[in-house]
């Protein structure tokens, strides 16, 4: 058999078993698209990396168990909004109502109130991040878990072995940790079994839990990019904000249910009790393969075709499905005002390049495209209307939105809506309208791309 036929039989046989295989998994068009011209390209390392990147949903017995969370106390009496309705249908925990919330944009504010957080804090501490960095700034907080743990608090440590995999790889940053007695597990060791681990479903959740009442959440990492004792000329934009309340409960469940799969240790069950701290409104919605549906997509979708003033999208990082793309046409179509701000250039030139032919449609049909000239711009937020922002760690793009695990929170309070309205405008008081016009290599090359967005 010469090598031509050989390479031809095998292509074949490699898309027919992967064009079944998506079938039986139901996968999109688009999916399907991509995977047969990477296999096409790359038969033989891409008919592998698709069994090892082309999972979505866990299917097998040693899968993160599906995540559940529970009402809470304190549930909204308010008629369900467009967000709300569509998440009731998912079983989704309905919103709480007496929470305070506090938004940080600077990442010396940020950082100071971590550390407050953590030296205050008197029964537990629990940590969930996507990176951790090894640098002067994740030195002091690494410092400041270990004094904690050594006093005798729970100190649990959850990162995405993907995500740190320096700090993966080379662990003895966290031996000091580990002997006072913290705990610290990679989520979905990379090493560990890969096959079954899914390597490709990364745990993108940002969740700081103090006590179990406070916690504090959004786009941060751990690292001196994202946060520090001093002003950086390079640090990112990005926020946190921090939850006193009933919503607290939602990501106490969520991180429990992270760690506990990457540990293996069980929870015991503590008693709540009811905690009113505020009159804000927040409903958390975690997203990602531990989840049934699609719920949090369903929701934008919801939003989008719901909104009757506007939608603006602050994200790093912008590959929307063709479904959420066309709802944010047609809601400009409609008189809606689309607003899309994002970095000028990211820390990601494929992404860059992915995403310039969505933005280039954008600019056709009238919406404005934002393009932020400071750092890089890492804060994720969606402003529908007036009545809710999101705010977590979710990217518009197939990445976020239906691979990773993720979380956000719905808030429906005026202030902070009114809050986040007045940042944005900063942002766009900083931002250049519009694309350059691109080369036809260049137009080509991005279009080229957009065969391969469901991977990005």
């Amino acid at each position: 058999m010469s090598y031509v036929t050989f390479y031809v039989l095998f292509v074949v046989s490699a898309q027919t078993v992967t064009l079944l295989h998506m079938l039986y998994l139901r996968r999109n068009h688009s999916t399907i698209l991509a995977w047969f011209m990477v296999i096409l390209m790359f038969p033989f390392p891409a008919f592998i990396l698709y069994f090892i990147f082309g999972n979505r949903k866990i299917r097998q017995k040693s899968k993160k168990s599906t995540l559940m969370l529970h009402e809470q106390h304190q549930p909204n009496p308010a008629p369900l909004n467009p967000i709300e309705t569509v998440l009731a249908s998912h079983a989704i925990a309905g919103t709480t109502v007496g929470n305070d919330i506090q938004l940080y944009f600077d990442g010396v504010d940020a950082y100071n109130v971590l550390l407050h957080e953590i030296m205050n804090a008197q029964e537990s501490i629990c940590i969930s991040t996507y990176v951790l960095k090894n640098d002067s700034t994740t030195k002091v907080i690494l410092d400041a878990l270990t004094q904690k743990a050594a006093e005798g608090i729970d100190v649990k440590l959850l990162i995405d072995a993907v995500g740190s995999y320096s700090l993966y790889f080379w662990q003895r940053p966290l031996r000091e940790f580990r002997d006072a007695g913290g705990k610290a597990v990679f989520f979905m060791p990379i090493l560990k079994h890969p096959l079954k681990n899914y390597i490709n479903l990364r745990n993108h959740r940002k969740i700081y839990l103090f006590d179990e009442r406070i916690v504090l959440t959004g786009g941060m990492n751990l690292g001196e990019k994202y946060l520090g004792s001093t002003p950086v000329k390079k640090r990112w934009i990005d926020m946190i904000f921090r939850i006193e309340g009933e919503a607290v409960f939602s990501y106490v469940e969520i991180f429990m249910a992270d760690y506990g799969y990457a540990s293996g240790e069980k929870r015991v069950a503590r008693k709540r009790e009811t905690i009113s701290a505020g009159i804000n409104a927040i409903q958390v919605v975690p997203s990602g393969p531990d989840m049934r549906s699609d719920a949090l997509y369903e929701t934008l979708l919801s939003a989008i075709h719901s909104a009757v003033q506007r939608v603006w999208i602050v994200t790093p990082y912008f590959v929307p499905d063709e479904t959420i793309l066309r709802a944010l046409i047609i809601a400009k179509h409609k008189g809606i005002d689309v607003k899309l701000i994002t970095p000028c250039t990211s820390d990601h030139w494929i992404a860059d390049i992915g995403r310039s032919s969505y933005m280039r449609e954008f600019e056709e049909n009238g919406i404005e495209v934002l393009l932020y000239n400071g750092n890089m711009l890492h804060t994720k937020a969606l402003l529908l209307d007036d009545y809710a922002v999101m705010l977590g760690s979710v990217n518009v793009d197939n990445r976020s939105l239906f691979l990773n695990y993720e979380v956000v929170s719905f808030v429906y309070s005026t202030s902070v809506i009114v809050a986040m309205e007045h940042w944005i405008k900063e942002l766009i008081a900083h931002s250049s309208l519009g694309m350059k016009k691109g080369s036809k290599k260049r137009v080509i090359l991005e279009n080229f791309m957009r065969i391969f967005s469901p991977q990005l």
